[in-house]
């Protein structure tokens, strides 16, 4: 290489160099304000996390505290008292207090708690379809059973992680409208379902037992 070319060549690095720089002078900012930014949100994160965490440790002390009053009526007034700062949080607290209404003979009141959690877009889809599922059912001696059945219906059409017990409650409105025929095709299809739990299990074999017929046996007319 000529002396030359090295001057040409360390002239070139150093322009380089010279771009560089003024490249990191005019826009290091952007790199500088991206980690900062990356450092903010990760610290943002585990402060909400660690905030989360705290305000579910002192729902769940609120709700064991109101939980272990002696009466319904002490229950239901402690339940109501808790300051609640999530949509979610807030339904879980109205779900026990609809039962606790529902203990002291309240369905009236309880059902307007369970209306309030249905109509809230704020919470999530789980919370409100187990609210509307327990209106359906606390309401059977206030709503008509017809309304009742496309409740149960419509729930089950949505989708709702509660089908088998939307099957279940139809299963009973079908017995109580003198339907034993319907029931009985309905209750021994649950038995077959593989999501049915054994709990439900149990339960489905006792109505069918109290239908005179045999859980798992084929529906014959009867």
């Amino acid at each position: 290489m000529s002396d030359t070319d090295g001057f040409i060549e360390e002239v070139t690095e150093e322009v380089r160099r010279d771009k560089m720089f003024d490249l990191y002078r005019r826009y290091g900012w952007i790199a500088v304000a991206a980690v900062l930014l990356l450092v903010g949100v990760a610290a943002s994160n585990e402060w909400q996390r660690a905030q989360a965490r705290t305000d579910s440790e002192a729902l769940g002390d609120a709700l064991v505290a109101a939980l272990e009053l002696d009466s319904a009526s002490d229950r239901s007034a402690a339940l109501q008292k808790i300051s609640v700062v999530t949509a979610d949080g807030e339904a879980i607290v109205r779900l026990l207090t609809a039962a606790e209404l529902v203990s002291e003979d309240r369905r009236q009141d309880a059902l307007a708690v369970l209306n309030s959690i249905d109509e809230n877009p704020d919470v999530q889809t789980i919370y409100r379809q187990i609210a509307e599922f327990k209106a359906l059912v606390i309401s059977a001696e206030i709503h008509d059973s017809e309304d009742r059945r496309q409740g149960f219906k419509s729930l089950i059409d949505s989708g709702s992680v509660l089908r088998l017990l939307c099957e279940e409650q139809l299963a009973l409105i079908e017995i109580d409208a003198g339907e034993r025929d319907a029931a009985l095709m309905r209750l021994q299809t649950l038995l077959q379902d593989s999501e049915v739990t054994p709990g439900m299990r149990r339960r489905v074999s006792q109505i069918i037992t109290a239908l005179v017929a045999t859980p798992g046996a084929a529906q014959t007319d009867g």
